[in-house]
């Protein structure tokens, strides 16, 4: 398999910035880890925090909790703002999700031309 395809599938399928960690672009794959990784810390912490805060407001208005409640009390509760920051986020972590595959993909063809050459030039020489 090419480095390009093993890179840009690493990336697309397993996590953004793997496939240039592979390539030994650590840099760029770190930060792309990290960038993608600190996104999907918000994300699962605004969740978090907003289940809590729907639990609480149907424990304190004396209400079972089953689905209608939780439907009921997430409905009133969400807010443009909580949902512009999300979406915003999200749209960050698929931003460098396709950076990611792009940019594995682009450096891999690049190192597999420069091997095809190497192969190329020893193979003439031997000649």
């Amino acid at each position: 398999m090419s480095n390009s395809l093993k890179a840009a599938l690493l990336s697309g399928l397993v996590f953004p910035g793997i496939g240039q960690v592979v390539l030994k672009r650590y840099r760029r794959g770190v930060v792309l880890m990290l960038i993608v990784l600190a996104c999907l810390l918000i994300v699962v912490a605004k969740a978090v925090q907003q289940a809590f805060s729907i639990l609480k407001q149907i424990e304190l208005a004396g209400g079972t909790i089953n689905v209608d409640a939780i439907l009921n009390v997430a409905t009133q509760s969400s807010t443009n703002s909580d949902s512009l920051l999300f979406n915003s986020i999200l749209l960050l972590i698929v931003v460098c999700w396709i950076l990611g595959v792009v940019d594995a993909y682009r450096i891999g063809k690049k190192m597999d031309l420069e091997e095809q050459s190497t192969c190329q030039g020893s193979n003439s020489k031997g000649d």
